[in-house]
């Protein structure tokens, strides 16, 4: 089974659309928490309130690390998608953590941020725009199928 460990943007259906069009396929798919009120609150829902609202997401940021260093290490393939709307930091600190265990790491992103994402992209073994791209290289990695 391939373990793929979707990371970054979450306010588009990206993941759904890779997990649906990766149905048949072996693969196992993991991810941070995509509920953003559940990922900023989780610090202090378990260890308990803060005053100030930096160790508020201190405590958050850092557990939510916990997380995504345990999926990120257990992956095959890491996909790191960076969204058009939001800046995803948290991104492409993943991207590096995966290159940084040798990972191997597809970026995901719009062709609008080629040129900011010139240096992940680098690192990254394929760049795809779309889910559906990323569907299609999962099938090849797998089977060795080409679309179409």
């Amino acid at each position: 089974m391939l373990k793929v460990y979707l990371s970054g943007e979450i306010h588009t259906d990206w993941r759904e659309r890779i997990i649906d069009g990766a149905k048949g396929l072996d693969v196992a798919f993991s991810s941070p928490v995509t509920d953003h009120a559940a990922s900023d609150d989780c610090g202090v829902a378990i260890m308990g309130a803060e005053e100030k609202k930096f160790w508020h997401d201190r405590k958050g940021a850092q557990l939510n690390a916990i997380r995504t260093r345990k999926g990120i290490e257990d992956a095959d393939i890491v996909v790191v998608r960076f969204g058009e709307q939001y800046k995803q930091w948290n991104a492409a600190f993943d991207a590096g953590y995966a290159a940084a265990l040798g990972k191997s790491i597809i970026v995901l992103h719009g062709p609008d941020h080629a040129h900011a994402l010139k240096e992940i992209d680098a690192a990254a073994l394929a760049v795809a725009e779309r889910p559906e791209q990323v569907v299609a290289m999962l099938r090849y990695v797998l089977h060795g199928e080409l679309p179409g």
